[in-house]
């Protein structure tokens, strides 16, 4: 991982850590989000049990939020962007969205970086691209204990995107969708006779999201061990934005 990213969100790091003591209490933990983007962003979370059951907020530039899980929660943390929203929390986002509301009603829509947790005594977390790239995310483990590194993406691969993969508006791209999303074949989506980690390898493609994102899974079946992590963290910070 980039040092730039380690470097951008310490100050972060030592104040939760300082907030939060050494508390290894195994009821929640808690996500403070991070928005270094230049605009307001739209954090959406999903837990991944079958429920829909979301959230969602703004988060404006240079602020934080936080956001608790129980022990055993697994879930889904991203940031839409380009929302507008009504006073009743119903409109869409250019990317990201979960359903036309503000709280979100279901899972995202791609393209768009994503941030995976579950949660236990031994946490597992990763930051994916098999959904495509709408902002550089990283996460960055408070008071852990075992293999605690910074997981994410700190590259802006908008920057790079491939002509066949970018989503435009206005002329600029505003994000970057999978080759999956793209093409929608099983090669590159990883089903029927590509199915299982031997016959379905790394496209061109998703070989661009991992060089310049190379602690990011790039693709369905890029699950190593740079990609995702084991941890025993107190709570976690998610930063937005936090590149070079």
């Amino acid at each position: 991982m980039a040092q730039n990213l380690s470097s951008q969100v310490a100050f972060l790091f030592i104040f939760f850590a300082i907030a939060s003591g050494q508390n290894t209490s195994t009821t929640t933990k808690t996500f403070t989000l991070f928005n270094n983007c230049k605009g307001t962003i739209w954090p959406g979370i999903i837990t991944k049990d079958g429920s829909n059951r979301g959230d969602g907020f703004a988060l404006k530039a240079g602020h934080t939020a936080s956001y608790s899980a129980p022990t055993g929660w697994s879930g889904r943390i991203w940031a839409r962007t380009g929302c507008n929203f009504d006073n009743d929390g119903n409109g869409k986002c250019q990317t990201g969205s979960c359903g036309d509301s503000l709280h979100c009603s279901g899972p995202s829509s791609p393209p768009n970086t994503i941030a995976e947790f579950t949660l236990g005594d031994t946490d597992f977390y990763d930051v994916s691209l098999v959904d495509g790239f709408n902002l550089p995310i990283g996460v960055s483990p408070l008071n852990g204990k075992g293999n605690c590194s910074i997981a994410g993406c700190d590259e802006d691969l908008r920057n790079n995107c491939p002509a066949q993969l970018s989503v435009k508006s206005e002329g600029k791209v505003i994000a970057c969708r999978s080759a999956c999303d793209a093409f929608n074949t099983d090669e590159y989506c990883c089903r029927g006779a590509y199915s299982d980690p031997v016959a379905c390898v790394s496209s061109n493609y998703s070989k661009v999201f991992k060089q310049a994102c190379p602690a990011a899974s790039s693709y369905a079946f890029d699950k190593d061990s740079t990609s995702i992590i084991t941890c025993s963290a107190s709570d976690y910070v998610v930063s937005f934005c936090a590149s070079r």
